[in-house]
């Protein structure tokens, strides 16, 4: 999205590096599109012309759609049925027809030119709210993601140590829990909940959203003794002269960390490669010592 005050090589310098974020995930971009506009509040973000044209490259329908629908009797149901067969019986020698014609017009020709590979997710260079990922996915009929989104999967795919993993696990969750949606059966899980039998029980996103928020609880109160070892050591080192290597994503950080110390730190050509911040002693080593710390 191009909001006021933003140039276009701004936006599409975003934009490459949230096609190297999506990279690193391992997924191939097929396309982008970009469409400016006021703000990102919008019900899909998009204007209704593009979130269709964009619809084109998933597959889906490019509308929003009624979020409940009534049940219909199986009656009804085996009626509607019955009423679509024979219409597609009626229909059947024009549609042979139409397919004939668009068959001689050639692919380049064809009424309406849709990609060869359709997209499987979609990928916002913004924050999308709960509603926002549940309306896009209505209308694309793909996976939707955002930006923190994608970052924070690349977080929990790369995290070794177990604090790192611990943190990424808290950040996952946090970002999860607003954006669950009710299954399909989601009725009341178990009893009928209360004294007597009486009133409604948990239903299960409910249950779901508080089974988070134990687990969240539960791994800050392990982050937190870990916290503590962490302390104890930086109090060892503090005598020491500390140099930090500091910087964007990416930049060589820990190439940088190799020459100076000599040390096997993993190195790669990816977005947020090192999640884990390393102290090593600079090589030669020098009177008094200096301790170098490749940063996340």
């Amino acid at each position: 999205i191009k909001l006021s005050g933003q140039t276009d090589a701004e936006v599409q310098g975003s934009l490459d590096e949230l096609e190297r974020l999506v990279t690193t995930l391992g997924y191939e971009v097929i396309g982008r599109l970009w469409q400016k506009r006021g703000s990102t509040k919008s019900a899909a973000v998009l204007g209704d012309g593009k979130l269709k044209e964009l619809a084109k490259w998933t597959g889906g329908s490019g509308e929003i759609g009624p979020f409940f629908e009534k049940k219909k009797s199986k009656a009804a149901l085996r009626w509607e049925k019955e009423e679509r067969e024979a219409e597609l019986a009626e229909q059947g020698d024009e549609n042979d027809l139409a397919i004939e014609e668009i068959e001689e017009l050639g692919p380049d020709q064809s009424p309406e030119s849709v990609p060869a590979d359709l997209a499987e997710h979609v990928v916002f260079d913004c924050e999308l709210s709960p509603s926002q990922l549940r309306n896009v996915e209505r209308a694309t009929n793909a996976k939707a993601l955002d930006r923190t989104g994608v970052i924070i999967e690349i977080f929990s795919r790369h995290a070794k140590s177990r604090a790192a993993r611990l943190q990424v696990e808290i950040a996952r969750l946090t970002y999860l829990s607003p954006r669950l949606r009710e299954t399909s059966g989601s009725d009341d899980r178990g009893s009928a909940g209360g004294m007597g039998g009486k009133g409604a029980g948990e239903t299960s996103l409910e249950l779901d959203r508080r089974t988070i928020r134990d687990r969240i609880k539960a791994l800050k109160d392990e982050f937190a003794s870990i916290d503590q070892e962490q302390d104890i050591r930086r109090t060892r080192r503090s005598q020491e002269h500390t140099v930090a290597l500091v910087g964007y994503t990416n930049a060589g950080k820990s190439s940088l960390m190799r020459a100076l110390t000599g040390s096997e730190v993993y190195v790669a050509d990816k977005l947020f490669a090192t999640l884990d911040t390393t102290v090593r002693i600079l090589q030669p080593e020098t009177q008094p010592k200096i301790l170098v710390s490749d940063t996340v």
